[in-house]
């Protein structure tokens, strides 16, 4: 039998596509696991490449929690060991094995993230392809009526795209533009990854404090400092 800490974790799946737009999902992981949460982590064959020119950073299979350690203590400016992160709730799946465990309904989780999603990822899962454990896990999550934040990462947006985003609205997905807004007074790179974050896992109901929220004051973030 599994152990009883095993038996009674339900992670958020994490899946991150090939999308520009990394620090978005290493701000969204840093988040989950700041708040306690326990990650299940997907990474596309694509999203490697996007990875390694953004960052610099081959992640490996046989290598992730090094590799997984190193993007999450960068910081969107390119700074390495900006943050402290412990990677020990995060669990890995090859985006290739579609045996993983969120590729079953019964696998227990509390809900999936794609950030950034690309087009690609957006029309594979509208359409139920299921092509990669990314796609996979997506459907499932939509036939168990679980929570699907898909955080799209593209500009402009054909009408076929806005199409397949319509269709995951209607199957009762968060459609979450990955679109930093200005009012929370940022200053850095960071602080406009962290508001794109933040609002992912407010769509989540995970609690975080990643950015400024608004409370009906004018200028309020024009009067932070640096």
């Amino acid at each position: 039998m599994e152990p009883v800490e095993e038996q009674q974790r339900r992670p958020w799946v994490v899946g991150v596509s090939g999308a520009s737009g990394t620090p978005y999902a290493a701000a969204v992981l840093r988040g989950l696991l700041a708040a306690g949460e326990s990650v299940d982590l997907v990474v596309s064959r694509a999203s490697r490449l996007t990875l390694l020119d953004e960052t610099g950073i081959a992640f490996r299979d046989a290598h992730w929690r090094e590799d997984l350690t190193a993007w999450l203590a960068r910081g969107a400016d390119g700074k390495p060991d900006t943050f402290d992160v412990d990677v020990a709730g995060v669990r890995y799946w090859s985006a290739g094995d579609l045996a993983a465990g969120p590729s079953s309904g019964s696998y227990p989780v509390k809900g999936m993230l794609i950030v950034p999603a690309s087009t690609a990822s957006v029309a594979g899962v509208a359409l139920g392809l299921s092509k990669d454990l990314l796609q996979r896990a997506a459907s499932v999550t939509l036939k168990e009526r679980r929570p699907l934040v898909v955080a799209v990462r593209e500009t402009p947006l054909n009408g076929q795209t806005l199409k397949h985003l319509v269709a995951l609205d209607e199957a009762g997905a968060v459609v979450l533009p990955a679109s930093p807004a200005f009012y929370a007074g940022a200053t850095h790179i960071q602080d406009l990854v962290d508001f794109v974050a933040g609002r992912v896992l407010d769509a989540a109901g995970v609690p975080h404090r990643l950015y400024r929220r608004w409370e009906g004051e004018l200028g309020g973030g024009s009067s932070r400092g640096d």
